[in-house]
């Protein structure tokens, strides 16, 4: 097993998950780490594109579908009289696409929010109970076989999270994350509550950490182990903070203040460094010590602009280390290959993306030796990452785009890849497509 395999399990273990091996039941996959380990995946598409195997119509939304034990969770969002709306959670049957269940609620999309076709935080799934994020602060623990409410709380009328600045624009769209028996939050609450830990079946809150001061911010929270100890990674707009996940109580902090709300994408981490990508100040690499829990900057960017860039700025899509090299989505849609302990860059391509603008973007999940890929025009392509450059495989058109940005139509919700198959959504409907090698 190799190591991202192996930390894979670590994790599951940790977090109490009782699951199938072939499940996606949070963020990026098993462990959050964006690897797929499934076998007997095709090689190639069909020359007239994926076998369907079932379409459920959707409303509008962001955030990705979650699959655990036989079900398909996501959520949507329609407006009834603007900024007014109702949110809704959903539960569909992995194999027919049939809804099962459905849990809605009201929300307010008011506070001057932008890009609110939806909620943003992906689901994550721990045995019978399945947590959504909505876009105005609802969190809910909700029954996975019935839609129950187990229990609930809201960022805003309950720990009074400050949406202010660019952060109101865009709502909440950190992912929770599931340690033991806790559900670990970036919630954003003032005056201390930046980061709470709630039991994860009651919803009692456990410890509560940082200041919020400062806007909380979209990547999930991370759990590493470096410097013989057990770290909770947050990261807002103001600080990367290094917690002790059973306290709260903060090991380290190293200050990166952003000009604005831009990082989304996932910290990651290889061995003794830890990688973070924003959209305008661009690129961080710490290296963790060996002996405590401590942390120092390697090399950063030097870069606060969107459009002159250096390493890589990504925005929603979350970079890939491979051996000594990162490979990820820049501010404008360039793939780019980095040299991980320098941050120089070794190469870059438009041809992923194709488009070149704002906010133009792809998902990378790794499967073995291959990457399958999901740009923002709606394609899914396989392709090889190398020093001496990209390697495309094979492309085809995946899902219809549907959200408006810059004159174009674009998709920007990551997929779910389970079982063989791939989950993935747009405002109007879910998709299951088979990529089993034998078409099943």
């Amino acid at each position: 097993m190799g190591d991202a395999g192996f930390l894979a399990v670590c994790v599951c273990v940790l977090a109490g998950t009782v699951m199938r091996a072939e499940d996606w039941p949070r963020h990026r996959g098993p462990g959050g780490l964006g690897v797929w380990n499934e076998t007997g995946i095709i090689e190639t598409f069909p020359p007239d594109g994926l076998p369907v195997r079932w379409r459920t119509p959707l409303r509008a939304g962001y955030a990705a579908p979650a699959v655990a034990d036989g079900r398909v969770f996501v959520d949507d969002f329609v407006f009834t009289t603007r900024p007014f709306g109702t949110e809704r959670a959903l539960a569909l049957d992995e194999k027919t696409g049939r809804i099962l269940w459905t849990r809605e609620w009201p929300a307010d999309y008011g506070h001057g929010m932008g890009f609110d076709r939806g909620p943003k935080g992906t689901p994550i799934v721990d045995g019978d109970r399945v947590y959504f994020l909505g876009n105005a602060g609802d969190l809910l623990c909700l029954n996975t076989k019935t839609g129950e409410i187990v229990w609930k709380t809201n960022y805003l009328t309950d720990y009074h999270a400050r949406i202010e600045q660019w952060s109101g624009y865009y709502g909440f769209a950190s992912s929770p994350l599931i340690d033991g028996d806790k559900l670990i939050c970036l919630v954003g609450g003032y005056p201390d509550a930046k980061f709470v830990a709630f039991d994860k079946r009651t919803g009692k809150e456990l410890w509560r950490a940082v200041s919020g001061e400062a806007p909380p911010a979209f990547a999930p929270p991370l759990i590493i182990n470096a410097g013989g100890t057990r770290q909770l990674i947050g990261w807002d707009v103001a600080a990367i903070t290094s917690m002790d996940p059973e306290t709260g109580k903060v090991y380290w902090q190293i200050p990166w203040a952003l000009t604005q709300v831009s990082s989304a994408a996932t910290p990651v981490q290889s061995g003794s460094l830890l990688f973070f990508s924003a959209y305008y100040e661009g690129a961080l690499m710490l290296t963790l010590d060996e002996k405590k829990p401590a942390a120092s900057i390697l090399w950063k960017s030097k870069s606060n602009s969107e459009i002159i860039t250096d390493a890589v700025h990504n925005s929603m899509s979350t970079s890939i280390v491979a051996g000594d090299y990162i490979y990820g989505i820049d501010s404008y849609g360039q793939l780019r290959c980095l040299k991980l302990r320098t941050g120089e860059r070794v190469w870059e391509t438009q041809a992923v993306t194709v488009d070149r603008g704002q906010f133009v973007t792809a998902q990378i999940i790794r499967n073995g030796d291959r990457f399958f890929i999901n740009n923002d025009r709606g394609e899914l392509i396989i392709a090889k990452f190398a020093p001496d450059g990209y390697h495309e495989i094979s492309r085809t058109r995946a899902i219809k785009p549907t959200t408006p940005n810059a004159r174009r139509m674009v998709n920007w919700d990551y997929p779910a890849y389970a079982n063989k198959h791939m989950f993935i959504r747009n405002d109007e409907e879910i998709v299951s497509y088979s990529l089993a090698a034998n078409g099943e």
